[in-house]
């Protein structure tokens, strides 16, 4: 079991960016695939990235795509989202999560983190 805590949550205006971490706690962190989720209010939990163990693969949503990027360092069993150019329909809650396997179902994902808020104002 791995325990994950967000970090980087905030508000900010629509075009600005925010950085998301992820720190994990467990042994071999660099074993599992790291996936970030969002959810809106009254929506459904959706996948926005995800990394494999390595660093190697890295897979978005098209709604970010080329906005956010994903990145890990298992040095400090950490894992970031990167937010760029941020709009209002990017306000969500930002959860992380551990897999197994590299997927974009949030139904592969073991471990959970609490989420943290990201409010996008226009």
């Amino acid at each position: 079991q791995v325990q994950l805590v967000e970090s980087g949550g905030g508000l900010v205006q629509a075009g600005g960016s925010l950085r998301l971490s992820c720190a994990a706690s467990g042994r071999a962190f660099s074993s599992y695939a790291m996936g970030w989720f969002r959810q809106a209010p009254g929506k459904e939990r959706e996948f926005v990235s995800t990394i494999s163990g390595s660093g190697r693969f890295t897979y978005y949503a098209d709604s970010v795509k080329g906005r956010f990027t994903i990145s890990r360092d298992n040095a400090k069993n950490t894992v970031y989202l990167q937010m760029d150019s941020l709009k209002p329909e990017d306000t969500a809650v930002y959860y992380c999560a551990a897999g197994s396997v590299l997927g974009r179902d949030k139904n592969e994902y073991d471990d959970w983190g609490q989420g943290t808020q990201v409010t996008v104002s226009s």
